[in-house]
């Protein structure tokens, strides 16, 4: 690998809930990297997403959804989508399909106006629209409030667009080392992955406030000490309060065995293992507002 010839670069994702930023670094990487759920805020933490070729290595930085914070861990996703605008080379602000701006998307890019960094906007969701052309309106919209140094109508689920947009990422990147080895996909430790595995089944079984008051914290992972082909994975989910106790174990356990039954195939996968599962349900009164929890739980500004 010659560095005046190979390009590598960071490329931040940023924009509101659920327009579909983990999706998408997920196809760029081509593997699951981050989780999924339709609920909002599902992306509590900056995930990395290496894609690395022979020609040049892109790590994308999914982001959480930026929205009007009213809890402390809230406050600092925010603070965390922001900070992952720095030190980039591009910045991809998604949106989706509308006939107005929205407020929050205004908010973001008068933040973006900071940057003088290339600022791509990619619209997503298109396959949702009945006619392509109607995605004319959105693109006038928002082309009037940032200078954008691109457009890119784009449906993940379709992957549709999506070698246009990636063709003109590698375009800005500098020239450069791999900064990441080349079987690497992403920056997160096992025990990361497997508590937001744990965490993507209870936001997908789960509804109201249920899935927003959850934490989920690898105590352990072991060697099975009677079976060499097992690991043995320990893991506590916490909530704010004794109702949502109840609701994720479930009439009879039912909701538990579910979760557990649902986690396993991907904690297999993490671990490259067979695995014996345990999970615990505790409660920790209001831990979204409460800094020593909040740290605890691994949700310090610096690992956000």
């Amino acid at each position: 690998m010659q560095i005046d010839t190979y390009k590598s670069g960071f490329v931040a994702v940023i924009g509101r809930p659920n327009v579909g930023k983990s999706t998408f670094v997920n196809e760029m990487v081509g593997k699951k990297v981050a989780i999924i759920s339709s609920k909002p805020q599902t992306t509590r933490n900056r995930i990395l997403g290496i894609l690395t070729t022979e020609e040049y290595q892109i790590a994308f930085t999914d982001t959480p959804g930026i929205h009007k914070a009213k809890t402390e861990l809230g406050r600092r996703m925010v603070h965390a989508s922001y900070d992952a605008t720095t030190g980039v080379d591009c910045i991809l602000f998604m949106t989706t399909p509308v006939k107005e701006v929205l407020r929050g998307d205004e908010i973001i890019l008068e933040n973006l106006k900071k940057s003088k960094l290339p600022v791509f906007l990619v619209i997503n969701k298109v396959d949702q629209l009945k006619k392509f052309n109607d995605i004319d309106l959105t693109i006038a919209l928002y082309k009037d409030l940032y200078p954008f140094a691109g457009v890119y109508p784009i449906s993940v689920l379709e992957k549709k667009n999506l070698d246009h947009l990636l063709e003109d990422i590698i375009k800005v990147l500098p020239f450069g080392p791999k900064y990441y080895p080349d079987d690497m996909a992403s920056d997160h430790s096992n025990y990361f992955l497997i508590a937001e595995a744990i965490r993507e089944k209870i936001l997908n079984l789960t509804q109201e406030e249920v899935p927003h008051s959850i934490a989920c914290v690898v105590d352990q992972v072991t060697p099975c000490p009677t079976n060499e082909e097992y690991k043995d994975v320990y893991v506590t989910i916490y909530v704010e309060r004794d109702s949502q106790k109840k609701i994720i174990i479930g009439k009879n356990g039912t909701m538990i065995k579910e979760i557990k039954e649902r986690s396993l195939m991907d904690i297999k996968k993490i671990l490259s293992s067979k695995v014996h599962l345990e999970l615990w349900v505790k409660v920790k009164k209001d831990w979204k507002d409460r800094p020593s929890d909040l740290s605890s739980f691994g949700y310090t500004p610096d690992s956000l």
